[in-house]
Protein backbone atom coordinates (compact mmCIF):
# COMPACT_ATOMS: atom_id res chain seq x y z
CA UNK A 1 0.00 0.00 0.00
CA UNK A 2 0.87 3.26 -0.80
CA UNK A 3 1.46 6.67 1.88
CA UNK A 4 -0.64 8.07 -0.69
CA UNK A 5 -3.77 6.21 -0.12
CA UNK A 6 -3.53 7.22 3.74
CA UNK A 7 -3.28 10.42 2.52
CA UNK A 8 -6.19 10.25 0.61
CA UNK A 9 -7.89 8.91 3.57
CA UNK A 10 -6.74 11.20 5.69
CA UNK A 11 -8.20 14.00 4.05
CA UNK A 12 -11.15 12.22 3.13
CA UNK A 13 -11.77 11.84 7.61
CA UNK A 14 -11.09 15.11 8.01
CA UNK A 15 -13.85 16.28 5.29
CA UNK A 16 -16.47 14.59 6.92
CA UNK A 17 -17.98 14.74 10.57
CA UNK A 18 -20.18 11.49 10.29
CA UNK A 19 -19.00 8.62 12.58
CA UNK A 20 -20.94 5.64 10.31
CA UNK A 21 -18.96 7.74 7.45
CA UNK A 22 -15.23 7.57 8.91
CA UNK A 23 -15.80 3.78 9.97
CA UNK A 24 -17.24 2.75 6.53
CA UNK A 25 -14.04 4.43 4.79
CA UNK A 26 -11.29 3.22 7.54
CA UNK A 27 -12.94 -0.04 7.36
CA UNK A 28 -12.27 -0.14 3.50
CA UNK A 29 -8.83 0.51 3.85
CA UNK A 30 -8.15 -1.95 6.25
CA UNK A 31 -9.54 -4.44 4.50
CA UNK A 32 -7.38 -3.07 1.34
CA UNK A 33 -4.22 -3.55 3.42
CA UNK A 34 -1.66 -6.32 3.37
CA UNK A 35 -1.78 -7.75 7.12
CA UNK A 36 2.05 -6.85 8.18
CA UNK A 37 0.74 -3.22 6.79
CA UNK A 38 -1.82 -3.50 9.35
CA UNK A 39 -0.35 -1.78 12.53
CA UNK A 40 1.40 0.63 10.27
CA UNK A 41 -1.80 1.62 8.82
CA UNK A 42 -3.65 1.71 12.04
CA UNK A 43 -1.16 3.81 13.97
CA UNK A 44 -1.52 6.35 10.79
CA UNK A 45 -4.79 6.64 10.64
CA UNK A 46 -5.55 7.09 14.14
CA UNK A 47 -2.69 10.00 14.16
CA UNK A 48 0.21 8.37 15.87
CA UNK A 49 3.60 6.71 14.76
CA UNK A 50 4.69 3.08 15.30
CA UNK A 51 7.44 4.76 16.96
CA UNK A 52 7.03 5.46 20.93
CA UNK A 53 9.88 8.19 20.63
CA UNK A 54 11.64 9.56 17.21
CA UNK A 55 13.67 12.30 18.72
CA UNK A 56 12.40 14.73 16.59
CA UNK A 57 10.24 17.17 16.39
CA UNK A 58 8.94 20.47 14.59
CA UNK A 59 12.28 22.24 14.73
CA UNK A 60 14.08 19.14 13.27
CA UNK A 61 11.25 18.75 10.28
CA UNK A 62 11.19 22.40 9.50
CA UNK A 63 14.31 22.43 9.29
CA UNK A 64 15.17 19.12 6.32
CA UNK A 65 15.42 21.48 3.75
CA UNK A 66 14.51 18.52 1.58
CA UNK A 67 12.92 18.14 -2.06
CA UNK A 68 9.78 16.62 -3.15
CA UNK A 69 9.16 13.56 -5.61
CA UNK A 70 7.01 14.41 -8.49
CA UNK A 71 4.34 11.36 -7.97
CA UNK A 72 3.78 8.93 -5.35
CA UNK A 73 6.32 6.16 -4.99
CA UNK A 74 6.86 5.41 -1.63
CA UNK A 75 5.06 2.57 0.25
CA UNK A 76 3.80 2.41 4.16
CA UNK A 77 6.65 -0.02 5.07
CA UNK A 78 9.07 1.78 3.15
CA UNK A 79 8.04 5.05 5.65
CA UNK A 80 7.62 2.86 8.68
CA UNK A 81 10.99 1.42 8.44
CA UNK A 82 12.41 5.11 7.51
CA UNK A 83 10.87 6.41 10.77
CA UNK A 84 11.98 2.93 12.65
CA UNK A 85 15.80 3.81 11.70
CA UNK A 86 15.56 7.84 13.00
CA UNK A 87 14.40 6.34 16.22
CA UNK A 88 16.78 3.94 16.29
CA UNK A 89 19.59 6.72 16.14
CA UNK A 90 21.71 5.69 19.10
CA UNK A 91 22.07 9.05 21.35
CA UNK A 92 25.69 11.08 21.26
CA UNK A 93 27.57 13.59 19.57
CA UNK A 94 26.29 14.02 15.94
CA UNK A 95 23.59 12.05 16.45
CA UNK A 96 20.44 14.82 15.69
CA UNK A 97 22.74 15.33 11.79
CA UNK A 98 22.59 11.95 11.70
CA UNK A 99 18.91 11.34 12.41
CA UNK A 100 18.18 14.41 10.36
CA UNK A 101 20.04 12.83 7.15
CA UNK A 102 17.89 9.77 7.60
CA UNK A 103 14.69 12.10 7.59
CA UNK A 104 15.84 14.27 5.09
CA UNK A 105 16.48 11.08 2.91
CA UNK A 106 12.79 9.66 3.16
CA UNK A 107 11.31 13.21 2.53
CA UNK A 108 12.84 13.55 -0.63
CA UNK A 109 10.82 10.47 -1.76
CA UNK A 110 7.91 11.84 -0.99
CA UNK A 111 5.35 14.05 -2.77
CA UNK A 112 4.19 17.90 -1.44
CA UNK A 113 1.23 16.41 0.15
CA UNK A 114 2.41 13.52 1.75
CA UNK A 115 5.36 15.62 2.91
CA UNK A 116 2.66 17.44 5.13
CA UNK A 117 0.83 14.56 6.19
CA UNK A 118 4.25 13.10 7.37
CA UNK A 119 5.03 16.37 9.33
CA UNK A 120 1.72 16.69 10.95
CA UNK A 121 1.83 12.90 12.03
CA UNK A 122 5.22 12.83 13.51
CA UNK A 123 4.44 16.34 15.11
CA UNK A 124 1.44 15.25 16.90
CA UNK A 125 -0.62 17.93 14.78
CA UNK A 126 -2.69 15.05 12.53
CA UNK A 127 -6.52 15.83 13.37
CA UNK A 128 -8.41 14.03 10.96
CA UNK A 129 -11.21 12.29 13.20
CA UNK A 130 -10.25 9.21 13.71
CA UNK A 131 -9.57 8.56 17.15
CA UNK A 132 -9.40 5.03 18.95
CA UNK A 133 -13.10 4.31 19.73
CA UNK A 134 -13.83 4.90 15.74
CA UNK A 135 -10.59 2.86 14.81
CA UNK A 136 -11.71 0.05 17.11
CA UNK A 137 -15.25 0.07 15.27
CA UNK A 138 -13.69 0.26 11.75
CA UNK A 139 -11.81 -2.97 12.89
CA UNK A 140 -15.13 -4.70 13.66
CA UNK A 141 -16.49 -3.73 10.59
CA UNK A 142 -13.86 -4.54 8.33
CA UNK A 143 -13.15 -7.85 10.58
CA UNK A 144 -16.91 -8.39 10.62
CA UNK A 145 -16.80 -9.10 14.23
CA UNK A 146 -18.93 -7.23 17.51
CA UNK A 147 -17.00 -3.96 18.04
CA UNK A 148 -17.30 -5.40 21.73
CA UNK A 149 -15.02 -8.15 21.01
CA UNK A 150 -12.45 -5.88 19.39
CA UNK A 151 -12.95 -3.87 22.36
CA UNK A 152 -12.30 -5.87 25.07
CA UNK A 153 -9.17 -7.30 23.29
CA UNK A 154 -7.79 -4.12 22.85
CA UNK A 155 -8.37 -3.55 26.52
CA UNK A 156 -6.29 -6.62 27.20
CA UNK A 157 -3.90 -6.29 25.09
CA UNK A 158 -3.03 -2.32 24.83
CA UNK A 159 -1.93 -1.87 21.73
CA UNK A 160 -4.51 -1.23 18.99
CA UNK A 161 -2.22 -2.79 15.49
CA UNK A 162 -2.22 -6.16 17.86
CA UNK A 163 -5.94 -6.20 17.72
CA UNK A 164 -6.52 -4.80 14.50
CA UNK A 165 -4.71 -8.28 12.77
CA UNK A 166 -6.06 -10.55 15.48
CA UNK A 167 -9.29 -9.71 14.19
CA UNK A 168 -8.38 -9.58 10.91
CA UNK A 169 -6.66 -12.77 10.44
CA UNK A 170 -8.60 -15.34 12.92
CA UNK A 171 -11.89 -12.71 13.93
CA UNK A 172 -13.69 -13.73 16.85
CA UNK A 173 -11.52 -16.83 17.86
CA UNK A 174 -8.66 -14.76 18.02
CA UNK A 175 -10.20 -11.86 19.90
CA UNK A 176 -11.06 -14.41 22.57
CA UNK A 177 -7.86 -15.69 22.53
CA UNK A 178 -6.58 -12.15 24.95
CA UNK A 179 -6.35 -12.64 28.35
CA UNK A 180 -5.42 -10.57 31.92
CA UNK A 181 -1.58 -10.92 31.80
CA UNK A 182 0.43 -10.18 34.72
CA UNK A 183 2.85 -7.57 33.82
CA UNK A 184 0.58 -5.92 30.83
CA UNK A 185 -1.02 -3.22 32.37
CA UNK A 186 -4.94 -2.37 30.81
CA UNK A 187 -6.66 0.45 30.46
CA UNK A 188 -8.34 1.86 33.49
CA UNK A 189 -12.26 1.67 33.57
CA UNK A 190 -13.41 5.74 33.72
CA UNK A 191 -16.29 7.33 35.67
CA UNK A 192 -18.87 9.72 34.50
CA UNK A 193 -20.47 12.54 36.47
CA UNK A 194 -23.47 12.60 38.45
CA UNK A 195 -25.03 16.08 39.06
CA UNK A 196 -25.70 15.18 42.53
CA UNK A 197 -25.48 12.68 45.26
CA UNK A 198 -29.49 12.04 44.90
CA UNK A 199 -29.23 11.35 40.83
CA UNK A 200 -26.07 8.85 41.34
CA UNK A 201 -28.12 6.97 44.11
CA UNK A 202 -30.99 6.53 42.04
CA UNK A 203 -29.14 5.25 39.55
CA UNK A 204 -27.38 2.58 41.32
CA UNK A 205 -29.58 1.82 44.55
CA UNK A 206 -27.41 -1.56 45.46
CA UNK A 207 -23.95 0.48 44.86
CA UNK A 208 -21.02 1.06 47.13
CA UNK A 209 -19.90 4.58 47.94
CA UNK A 210 -16.31 5.32 48.21
CA UNK A 211 -13.67 8.83 48.21
CA UNK A 212 -13.43 10.69 45.70
CA UNK A 213 -9.54 11.57 45.93
CA UNK A 214 -7.46 14.09 44.53
CA UNK A 215 -4.49 11.60 44.10
CA UNK A 216 -3.27 9.87 40.84
CA UNK A 217 -4.44 6.76 39.47
CA UNK A 218 -1.96 3.70 39.55
CA UNK A 219 -2.40 0.14 38.42
CA UNK A 220 -0.18 -2.58 40.00
CA UNK A 221 0.58 -6.18 39.04
CA UNK A 222 2.39 -8.30 41.24
CA UNK A 223 3.61 -11.69 40.51
CA UNK A 224 5.79 -13.48 43.82
CA UNK A 225 8.36 -10.98 44.39
CA UNK A 226 7.68 -8.91 40.95
CA UNK A 227 5.49 -6.18 41.67
CA UNK A 228 5.45 -3.41 38.56
CA UNK A 229 3.43 0.15 38.59
CA UNK A 230 1.74 1.66 36.10
CA UNK A 231 -0.07 5.48 35.85
CA UNK A 232 -3.35 6.38 34.27
CA UNK A 233 -1.94 6.91 30.88
CA UNK A 234 0.23 3.20 31.37
CA UNK A 235 4.16 5.03 31.61
CA UNK A 236 5.39 2.73 34.18
CA UNK A 237 6.87 4.54 37.43
CA UNK A 238 7.88 1.31 39.30
CA UNK A 239 11.46 2.52 39.67
CA UNK A 240 9.99 5.94 41.50
CA UNK A 241 7.81 4.49 43.99
CA UNK A 242 10.01 2.24 45.86
CA UNK A 243 7.10 2.24 48.85
CA UNK A 244 4.58 1.23 47.14
CA UNK A 245 6.49 -1.80 45.53
CA UNK A 246 7.43 -2.71 48.65
CA UNK A 247 3.67 -2.18 50.42
CA UNK A 248 2.11 -4.70 47.75
CA UNK A 249 5.34 -7.17 47.74
CA UNK A 250 4.02 -7.27 51.66
CA UNK A 251 0.26 -8.57 50.70
CA UNK A 252 -0.81 -11.80 51.77
CA UNK A 253 -1.02 -13.24 47.94
CA UNK A 254 1.19 -14.81 45.10
CA UNK A 255 -0.45 -12.33 42.24
CA UNK A 256 -2.58 -9.75 42.30
CA UNK A 257 -3.78 -6.49 40.26
CA UNK A 258 -4.90 -3.68 42.01
CA UNK A 259 -6.41 -0.87 41.20
CA UNK A 260 -6.32 2.92 43.13
CA UNK A 261 -5.35 6.11 43.74
CA UNK A 262 -1.91 7.37 45.31
CA UNK A 263 -0.99 10.32 47.14
CA UNK A 264 0.79 12.21 49.58
CA UNK A 265 -0.37 13.03 52.70
CA UNK A 266 0.35 16.03 55.31
CA UNK A 267 1.70 15.39 58.72
CA UNK A 268 -2.23 16.02 59.66
CA UNK A 269 -2.94 13.64 57.05
CA UNK A 270 -4.52 15.45 55.00
CA UNK A 271 -4.17 15.40 51.25
CA UNK A 272 -1.25 17.40 49.47
CA UNK A 273 -1.77 19.23 46.38
CA UNK A 274 -1.47 17.05 43.31
CA UNK A 275 1.57 18.63 42.11
CA UNK A 276 3.38 17.29 45.24
CA UNK A 277 2.33 13.34 44.65
CA UNK A 278 2.69 13.96 40.74
CA UNK A 279 6.39 15.33 41.68
CA UNK A 280 7.63 11.63 42.51
CA UNK A 281 6.48 9.73 39.72
CA UNK A 282 9.96 10.87 37.85
CA UNK A 283 12.04 11.07 41.12
CA UNK A 284 14.29 8.80 42.62
CA UNK A 285 16.24 11.17 44.79
CA UNK A 286 16.13 10.15 47.99
CA UNK A 287 15.81 13.21 49.95
CA UNK A 288 12.92 13.91 48.21
CA UNK A 289 11.10 10.12 48.49
CA UNK A 290 11.67 11.02 52.23
CA UNK A 291 9.94 14.08 52.02
CA UNK A 292 6.87 12.89 50.08
CA UNK A 293 6.02 9.34 50.94
CA UNK A 294 2.99 7.93 48.50
CA UNK A 295 0.10 6.56 50.39
CA UNK A 296 -2.03 3.77 48.37
CA UNK A 297 -5.46 3.40 48.65
CA UNK A 298 -6.87 0.52 46.31
CA UNK A 299 -10.66 0.08 44.91
CA UNK A 300 -10.63 -2.35 42.60
CA UNK A 301 -9.24 -5.99 42.32
CA UNK A 302 -8.64 -7.52 38.75
CA UNK A 303 -6.91 -10.72 39.47
CA UNK A 304 -6.15 -12.66 42.89
CA UNK A 305 -3.89 -15.53 43.07
CA UNK A 306 -4.49 -17.27 39.51
CA UNK A 307 -8.15 -15.90 39.46
CA UNK A 308 -8.75 -13.02 36.59
CA UNK A 309 -11.89 -10.70 37.76
CA UNK A 310 -12.44 -8.41 35.04
CA UNK A 311 -15.96 -10.15 33.98
CA UNK A 312 -17.13 -10.66 37.91
CA UNK A 313 -19.19 -8.54 39.26
CA UNK A 314 -18.18 -5.76 41.58
CA UNK A 315 -19.62 -7.23 44.94
CA UNK A 316 -16.92 -10.18 44.29
CA UNK A 317 -14.26 -7.58 42.92
CA UNK A 318 -14.48 -5.93 45.91
CA UNK A 319 -14.26 -8.83 48.45
CA UNK A 320 -11.25 -10.16 46.94
CA UNK A 321 -10.03 -6.58 47.55
CA UNK A 322 -10.66 -6.17 51.01
CA UNK A 323 -9.61 -9.35 51.24
CA UNK A 324 -6.15 -9.08 49.81
CA UNK A 325 -5.66 -5.68 50.77
CA UNK A 326 -6.88 -4.63 53.82
CA UNK A 327 -5.94 -1.58 55.73
CA UNK A 328 -5.34 -0.14 52.29
CA UNK A 329 -8.32 -0.17 50.36
CA UNK A 330 -9.82 2.90 50.05
CA UNK A 331 -12.62 4.36 52.62
CA UNK A 332 -16.68 3.82 51.90
CA UNK A 333 -19.01 1.78 52.44
CA UNK A 334 -21.10 -0.54 50.85
CA UNK A 335 -24.73 0.14 50.11
CA UNK A 336 -26.53 3.56 49.66
CA UNK A 337 -28.06 4.31 53.12
CA UNK A 338 -25.45 6.57 54.34
CA UNK A 339 -24.45 8.12 51.38
CA UNK A 340 -24.47 11.63 52.26
CA UNK A 341 -22.73 10.50 55.44
CA UNK A 342 -19.68 9.26 53.16
CA UNK A 343 -19.54 12.49 50.84
CA UNK A 344 -19.07 14.70 54.41
CA UNK A 345 -16.65 13.00 55.78
CA UNK A 346 -15.13 12.74 52.53
CA UNK A 347 -14.60 16.42 52.06
CA UNK A 348 -14.35 17.15 55.59
CA UNK A 349 -10.80 14.97 54.91
CA UNK A 350 -10.28 17.36 51.76
CA UNK A 351 -10.84 14.86 49.18
CA UNK A 352 -12.89 16.04 46.13
CA UNK A 353 -16.25 14.19 46.68
CA UNK A 354 -17.25 10.32 46.12
CA UNK A 355 -17.59 7.48 43.46
CA UNK A 356 -20.89 5.74 43.51
CA UNK A 357 -20.21 2.15 41.89
CA UNK A 358 -23.27 -0.60 40.41
CA UNK A 359 -21.94 -3.69 42.76
CA UNK A 360 -23.63 -5.70 39.68
CA UNK A 361 -21.37 -4.22 37.11
CA UNK A 362 -17.90 -5.65 35.19
CA UNK A 363 -14.93 -3.80 35.14
CA UNK A 364 -15.04 -2.52 31.40
CA UNK A 365 -11.58 -0.55 31.04
CA UNK A 366 -10.97 2.39 29.00
CA UNK A 367 -15.08 3.40 28.80
CA UNK A 368 -16.87 5.48 30.72
CA UNK A 369 -20.42 5.06 31.46
CA UNK A 370 -22.94 5.40 34.32
CA UNK A 371 -21.84 2.07 36.18
CA UNK A 372 -19.42 4.52 37.72
CA UNK A 373 -20.52 7.56 38.87
CA UNK A 374 -18.50 10.84 40.38
CA UNK A 375 -20.23 13.52 42.75
CA UNK A 376 -18.13 16.30 43.73
CA UNK A 377 -19.84 19.41 44.63
CA UNK A 378 -17.59 21.77 42.63
CA UNK A 379 -17.80 21.30 38.66
CA UNK A 380 -14.84 20.94 37.24
CA UNK A 381 -13.76 19.56 33.42
CA UNK A 382 -10.45 18.81 31.72
CA UNK A 383 -9.90 20.48 28.98
CA UNK A 384 -7.28 20.55 26.09
CA UNK A 385 -4.68 24.00 25.55
CA UNK A 386 -4.86 25.45 22.68
CA UNK A 387 -3.02 28.60 22.96
CA UNK A 388 -1.97 31.35 25.37
CA UNK A 389 -2.13 35.45 25.37
CA UNK A 390 0.95 37.67 26.46
CA UNK A 391 -0.22 38.55 29.71
CA UNK A 392 -0.60 42.70 30.42
CA UNK A 393 0.77 44.74 33.57
CA UNK A 394 2.04 42.28 36.12
CA UNK A 395 2.23 39.47 33.81
CA UNK A 396 3.48 41.17 30.95
CA UNK A 397 6.38 39.34 29.67
CA UNK A 398 4.00 35.73 30.77
CA UNK A 399 1.81 33.70 28.77
CA UNK A 400 -1.46 33.85 30.85
CA UNK A 401 -4.89 33.98 29.05
CA UNK A 402 -5.63 30.33 27.84
CA UNK A 403 -7.54 29.25 24.79
CA UNK A 404 -9.52 26.32 25.92
CA UNK A 405 -10.98 23.13 24.00
CA UNK A 406 -13.22 20.12 24.74
CA UNK A 407 -12.54 16.89 22.68
CA UNK A 408 -14.80 16.30 19.54
CA UNK A 409 -16.26 12.70 20.29
CA UNK A 410 -15.81 11.93 16.45
CA UNK A 411 -12.05 12.14 16.39
CA UNK A 412 -12.02 15.71 15.33
CA UNK A 413 -9.48 18.69 16.07
CA UNK A 414 -10.13 19.84 20.23
CA UNK A 415 -13.02 22.54 19.78
CA UNK A 416 -12.51 25.93 21.59
CA UNK A 417 -14.98 26.69 24.56
CA UNK A 418 -13.61 29.73 25.93
CA UNK A 419 -10.55 31.35 27.80
CA UNK A 420 -9.58 32.16 31.18
CA UNK A 421 -6.82 33.63 32.92
CA UNK A 422 -7.49 33.43 36.93
CA UNK A 423 -6.65 30.59 39.33
CA UNK A 424 -2.64 31.43 38.10
CA UNK A 425 0.18 31.64 40.23
CA UNK A 426 3.10 33.22 39.28
CA UNK A 427 4.97 29.41 39.71
CA UNK A 428 2.61 28.15 36.98
CA UNK A 429 2.91 31.36 34.65
CA UNK A 430 6.66 30.76 34.41
CA UNK A 431 6.08 26.65 33.94
CA UNK A 432 3.59 27.68 30.86
CA UNK A 433 5.53 30.37 29.27
CA UNK A 434 8.21 27.84 29.02
CA UNK A 435 6.50 24.47 27.85
CA UNK A 436 3.83 26.76 25.15
CA UNK A 437 7.13 27.78 23.80
CA UNK A 438 8.49 24.31 23.65
CA UNK A 439 4.81 23.22 21.68
CA UNK A 440 4.42 25.88 20.03
CA UNK A 441 3.32 26.01 16.29
CA UNK A 442 2.70 29.31 15.00
CA UNK A 443 2.36 33.25 16.58
CA UNK A 444 0.99 36.47 16.25
CA UNK A 445 1.67 39.70 17.89
CA UNK A 446 -0.59 38.51 21.01
CA UNK A 447 -0.71 34.64 20.73
CA UNK A 448 1.10 31.69 20.83
CA UNK A 449 -0.62 28.57 19.56
CA UNK A 450 0.49 25.27 20.94
CA UNK A 451 0.04 21.14 19.63
CA UNK A 452 -3.01 20.34 21.34
CA UNK A 453 -1.64 18.18 23.91
CA UNK A 454 -1.80 19.89 27.22
CA UNK A 455 -4.43 18.90 29.46
CA UNK A 456 -5.59 21.51 32.04
CA UNK A 457 -8.28 20.87 35.32
CA UNK A 458 -10.54 24.12 34.66
CA UNK A 459 -13.13 24.84 37.39
CA UNK A 460 -16.22 26.96 36.22
CA UNK A 461 -19.68 27.73 37.31
CA UNK A 462 -21.76 26.51 34.54
CA UNK A 463 -21.84 26.66 30.76
CA UNK A 464 -23.77 29.41 28.41
CA UNK A 465 -24.66 29.69 24.84
CA UNK A 466 -22.45 31.47 23.12
CA UNK A 467 -21.59 32.39 19.22
CA UNK A 468 -18.07 33.84 20.26
CA UNK A 469 -16.35 30.34 20.38
CA UNK A 470 -16.51 27.39 17.51
CA UNK A 471 -18.23 25.41 19.96
CA UNK A 472 -21.48 27.34 20.29
CA UNK A 473 -21.00 28.15 24.06
CA UNK A 474 -18.64 29.81 26.28
CA UNK A 475 -17.80 28.67 29.84
CA UNK A 476 -18.80 31.06 33.01
CA UNK A 477 -16.03 31.84 35.93
CA UNK A 478 -13.66 29.54 34.43
CA UNK A 479 -10.37 29.18 36.65
CA UNK A 480 -7.48 26.98 36.71
CA UNK A 481 -7.39 24.35 39.07
CA UNK A 482 -4.17 22.29 37.98
CA UNK A 483 -2.61 20.92 34.93
CA UNK A 484 -2.96 17.37 34.15
CA UNK A 485 0.15 15.42 33.29
CA UNK A 486 -1.66 12.36 33.76
CA UNK A 487 -3.79 12.53 31.18
CA UNK A 488 -3.89 12.93 27.61
CA UNK A 489 -5.88 14.82 25.52
CA UNK A 490 -8.42 11.84 24.84
CA UNK A 491 -8.77 11.87 28.34
CA UNK A 492 -10.23 15.38 28.10
CA UNK A 493 -13.97 16.44 28.04
CA UNK A 494 -15.62 16.24 25.26
CA UNK A 495 -17.98 18.85 23.83
CA UNK A 496 -21.10 16.96 24.65
CA UNK A 497 -19.70 17.07 28.67
CA UNK A 498 -19.23 21.30 28.30
CA UNK A 499 -22.82 21.35 26.60
CA UNK A 500 -24.00 19.16 29.39
CA UNK A 501 -23.32 22.09 31.31
CA UNK A 502 -25.85 24.37 29.63
CA UNK A 503 -28.40 25.25 32.87
CA UNK A 504 -28.00 22.79 35.03
CA UNK A 505 -28.44 19.77 33.01
CA UNK A 506 -26.32 16.11 33.31
CA UNK A 507 -23.14 16.15 31.11
CA UNK A 508 -23.85 13.66 28.28
CA UNK A 509 -21.31 10.33 28.81
CA UNK A 510 -18.08 10.95 26.70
Amino acid sequence: MLLSELVRASAELAATRSRKAKIALLAAVLRAAEIAELPTVIAYLTGQTAQDRLGAGWRTLAGLGAGSAAGPVASVLEVDAALTAAAGVAAGTGSATRRQEVLRALFERLTKDEQQFMFRLVTGELRQGALEGVMVDAIAAAAEVPAGDVRRAFMLSGKLGVTGVAAMTGGQAALAEFRLTLGTPIKPMLASPAESLDEAVAEHAEAIVEYKMDGARIQVHRQGDEVRVWTRTLREITGSVAELVELVRALPCESVVLDGETLALTDAGRPRPFQDTMSRFGSTREEQVKALLLRPYFFDCLHLDGVDLLDAPLSERNAALRKVAGAHVIPGEIGTSRASSVLEAAMKAGHEGVMVKDLASPYAAGRRGRAWLKVKPVHTIDLVVLAAEWGHGRRTGTLSNLHLGARDPDGGPPIMVGKTFKGMTDELLAWQTEKFQEIETRRDDWTVYVRPEVVVEIELDSAQVSTRYPGGLALRFARVVRYRPDKDPADADTIDTVRGLLHGDRPEDP
